[in-house]
């Protein structure tokens, strides 16, 4: 067995994959450039490394469960310049998860909130925290009437876990009494340990009615708004902007499919 297939061997022992991706690449570049052999060493586990990094946030993105993939790199901030871009970008930083402080994006519906806590919650798995997203409907779904308390203590484990929660679309839906509860406890738990993200259409003050539960709901927004991030977003759809730019783009598409430009004689 000569030292390559030996080297390939033990890096098949070690499960060290990503290694094995590259090695042949890297030996190439090491003859060719006569890399010291410390520099080599560098490169291929940077390529382990590498791989393990992304394997990770693969693992993490899938268990966030987020509605659809959101990048901030694709969102259209010149669409709505009163989206309050450095604020946003400020979020994706993370500092905010780190210091454990809540974020609330509140706006009408369309506005791009969830495209931004998505894409918010992107960034966080790629910083290498935990996330989960859950919209108000799939709470609803998360608390039926005849949950038991074994059941009712499994999801509170589940929301109480990520490093940041996200709360999708708060106000689309009244939740009844005994979820608004336990989604209150579970906001409560959270403050200070973990963050929160809540996107909204309905302002703070209303959410105690949301809730089924006005004086509790009051006591704990009180206690989450002194240590949190507040954006207000206003301003046109930004859902109904995309609908039209996906269908101009399909309709150039169409056309060009259609009429291919003629090449110069």
């Amino acid at each position: 067995m000569n030292t390559h297939t030996t080297v390939k061997h033990h890096a098949r022992t070690l499960a060290l994959s990503g290694l094995l991706q590259s090695l042949d690449m890297r030996l190439q570049e090491a003859q060719s450039h006569n890399l010291p052999h410390a520099h080599f060493l560098e490169l291929i586990l940077q390529d382990e490394i590498h791989i393990r990094q992304q394997r990770q946030i693969q693992r993490r993105t899938k268990v966030a469960a987020f509605r659809t993939p959101s990048r901030l790199e694709d969102f259209d901030f010149t669409f709505n310049p009163a989206i309050p871009r450095a604020r946003i970008h400020e979020l994706a930083a993370c500092h905010f998860i780190r210091q454990k402080r809540d974020a609330f994006l509140i706006g009408p519906p369309g506005v791009g909130k969830t495209h931004l806590a998505q894409a918010i919650g992107a960034e966080a798995i790629r910083s290498g925290f935990h996330v989960l997203y859950r919209s108000i409907f799939d709470l609803a779904g998360d608390i039926p009437s005849n949950a038991t308390p074994a059941d009712n203590a499994r999801l509170q484990r589940l929301l109480l876990k990520p490093d940041l929660l996200i709360i999708d679309d708060m106000g689309l839906k009244n939740l009844p009494s005994r979820s608004g509860e336990i989604l209150l406890e579970i906001i409560m738990r959270r403050h200070e340990n973990r963050s929160t993200l809540m996107t909204s259409n309905r302002p703070v003050q209303e959410w105690g009615q949301l809730l089924g539960d006005i004086p509790a709901a009051s006591a704990i927004l009180d206690r989450l708004l002194h240590r949190s991030d507040i954006i207000a977003i206003t301003g046109p759809s930004y859902r109904l902007h995309q609908s039209a730019t996906h269908h101009l783009a399909a309709t150039a598409a169409a056309t060009i499919q259609k009429n291919p430009p003629t090449s110069p004689a």
